[in-house]
C-alpha cells in the first residue's frame, strides 16, 4: 500500500488554513470582548454609609 502524498498534502493545507482562520478569529473575538468589558458598563452610584448605620 502506497501513501497518496497528494492526498495528504491537500488535507495538511486544509488543516493549517483551519488553524490559521481559527486563530485570526478568536483575535478579533477577543479585541471585540475586551473593548466590551472595558467601555460598556454602567457606572452604579455607591452610597456612603456612615460607622454607626445598620445598612452596610
Amino acid at each position: 500500500m502506497e501513501i497518496n502524498w497528494v492526498i495528504v498534502s491537500i488535507v495538511i493545507i486544509c488543516v493549517l488554513i483551519l488553524i490559521v482562520f481559527l486563530i485570526r478569529k478568536n483575535q478579533k473575538d477577543k479585541k471585540k470582548y475586551t473593548h466590551f468589558l472595558n467601555n460598556d458598563y454602567k457606572k452604579v452610584d455607591e452610597k456612603e454609609s456612615d460607622l454607626n448605620d445598620d445598612t452596610y
